[in-house]
C-alpha cells in the first residue's frame, strides 16, 4: 500500500528538495509514497492572504490564524480521510526510532508545520491528533521536522531502499547503534580493515557486528541500553568489549 503524506506549509517550495534527489524522491517517483501539498494562503478570505496575527496579551511576533490552517486540513483530511494529524511542535512527544516505524505502520499523515510564534491554541484542540517534536531546540519552521519525518518513515517502507535489510540495520532499529562499516581498499593512511570483515566467516562475522554494536552503544549512548536492556549473550558480548577496552586503555 502507497502511503501518503499532505503537508500543510507556507512555504510549498522548500519541499522541492525531497522529489528531486535522493532515496526519498526516488521511492516517492516509484510510488512508494507520494506527498501533496497545502498551502494555507489559498484558503484566505482577504485579498493580502494574511495568515496571522498579533498575540492575545501582547508579546513578541506573530501567531497563525485559525480559520486558514482549519480550512487548509479540512482539505487535505477530505482527499486523505484515513490520515490523522501531526503537529510538529517543540512542546509534542520526542520521536526515536521506535516512534517512526509505528508512524510507518499507518496509511497517511497530515503534517502541519507551523511558523512565526506557533498556531492558536484552539486549531490544536480542534484539528490535531498528535504532536511531534524531532528535539529539545526550537527551528525557524516546522517544514524541516516534517522533512526529517517523512525521511525517516519512507526509508521503512517495503520497495524505499535499494537493499531490504538496509532499514533494519540502522542505528536504533534494534534499540542499538550500528556497527563501524568499512569498504575498499583494505588499508588506508596505515588503517587496515578488521581482519574478521574479510574472513568470509559470516558466523564471525555477524558476532563482530553485534559486539561492535554493544560496545559503541555502551560508549556513546549508554541510556539506550538501560532503556532496551539486554539478554544473557549480548550480556557477555558487551562484558566481552569492556574488557578489551580496558586493556587497550591500560596498555
Amino acid at each position: 500500500m502507497m502511503m501518503r503524506f499532505d503537508v500543510v506549509t507556507l512555504f510549498p517550495g522548500l519541499f522541492r528538495i525531497l522529489l528531486d534527489d535522493g532515496v526519498i524522491g526516488r521511492a516517492i517517483g516509484r510510488g512508494v509514497a507520494e506527498l501533496h501539498l497545502w498551502n494555507p494562503r489559498d484558503f484566505t478570505q482577504d485579498p493580502h492572504r494574511v495568515v496571522d496575527d498579533r498575540p492575545y496579551g501582547g508579546g513578541p511576533g506573530m501567531v497563525m490564524k485559525v480559520a486558514p490552517l482549519r480550512d487548509a486540513i479540512a482539505a487535505a483530511r477530505a482527499a486523505a480521510p484515513a490520515s490523522r494529524v501531526a503537529y510538529l511542535s517543540p512542546q509534542g512527544r520526542l520521536l526515536r526510532q521506535p516512534q517512526m516505524i509505528e508512524i510507518a505502520r499507518q496509511p497517511g499523515w497530515i503534517l502541519l508545520a507551523g511558523r512565526y510564534e506557533g498556531v492558536d491554541e484552539r486549531l490544536i484542540e480542534g484539528c490535531v491528533d498528535e504532536e511531534w517534536s524531532i528535539g529539545d531546540y526550537v527551528l525557524s519552521g516546522g517544514e524541516l521536522a516534517a522533512m526529517v519525518v517523512m525521511d525517516a518513515v519512507i526509508r521503512l517502507l517495503p520497495g524505499a531502499l535499494g537493499h531490504g535489510e538496509s532499514a533494519v540495520q540502522d542505528s536504533h532499529s534494534d534499540g542499538l547503534l550500528d556497527w563501524p562499516h568499512y569498504t575498499r581498499p583494505p588499508e588506508i593512511d596505515g588503517r587496515a580493515v578488521p581482519p574478521v570483515l574479510i574472513s568470509g566467516d559470516h558466523a564471525a562475522i555477524e558476532r563482530w557486528r553485534s559486539l561492535q554494536a554493544l560496545g559503541r552503544t555502551w560508549q556513546r549512548r549508554p541510556d539506550l541500553l538501560q532503556q532496551r536492556g539486554l539478554s544473557d549473550e549480548e550480556r557477555a558480548l558487551l562484558e566481552e568489549f569492556v574488557r578489551s577496552h580496558h586493556r587497550d586503555e591500560i596498555g
